[in-house]
């Protein structure tokens, strides 16, 4: 699960990424307007946290801009701004949610995750596909009803591939999600392969299907058989 904080407040952007890397989900932070728009363009999120005043350009424009790239990552909008027509116009830009400053960051954390789960998983905490089943809330994986042990990666992985089931997903897509921008800073995306093959291998030998396909020259893709 890859996130995308917008705030120019460092502490409150520290404090949301510190607290969400505590229960696994990795943050990339922009502090402000122009690098929001940088990040927007080169990279793809589950979520993205938005404050609305930023020193550059107003939060407002980021979303026309969300909309403008017809990107479809979820939105929660995150604002000291506490009016009734500040909340209108966020909803009728495109935002899915919005939490008023202060608030509890378990707050933030469980309207992001269910927000997540209505986007890509119709709105369920167990994910499941034919044998598979993944409990996102706890993070664990069954075959046919019994545990299989997974990296955090792997699960992530896993998830990835369900969530984009039937699309081709490049090395660097993945890479992308898995690492975030620093996968930018890699010579290459040859670790992709090793996580693939040990995440097939072991769905494999518990018993399952082989969904995960290798589309020579584009990437990987997860298909029904």
């Amino acid at each position: 699960m890859k996130i995308l904080i917008i705030e120019d407040e460092q502490e409150i952007a520290k404090s949301i990424k510190d607290y969400f890397k505590t229960n696994g989900i990795q943050c990339e932070t922009a502090e402000n307007y122009a690098l929001a728009l940088d990040k927007i363009d080169n990279y793809n999120y589950d979520c993205i946290l938005l404050d609305l005043m930023l020193p550059d350009g107003d939060g407002f424009d980021i979303l026309k801009e969300l909309k403008n790239k017809n990107k479809t990552e979820g939105v929660i909008i995150i604002s000291a701004k506490e009016t009734l027509d500040s909340r209108i116009e966020g909803f009728n830009l495109g935002a899915d949610d919005f939490l008023t400053k202060p608030f509890h960051l378990s707050e933030l954390l469980v309207r992001m995750q269910a927000l997540i789960r209505r986007k890509n998983f119709k709105g369920n905490n167990n994910v499941i596909f034919n044998e598979i089943n993944i409990d996102i809330l706890s993070k664990t994986v069954t075959i046919n009803n019994k545990k299989l042990d997974l990296t955090k990666k792997e699960i992530d992985l896993l998830l990835f591939l369900i969530g984009n089931n039937n699309k081709v997903l490049s090395k660097g897509a993945i890479a992308e999600h898995l690492s975030g921008d620093m996968a930018d800073m890699l010579d290459n995306h040859d670790f992709i392969y090793a996580h693939i093959k040990n995440l097939k291998k072991k769905l494999n030998t518990a018993g399952s299907g082989d969904y995960i396909k290798t589309i020579y020259g584009l990437g990987y893709k997860w298909e029904d058989d």
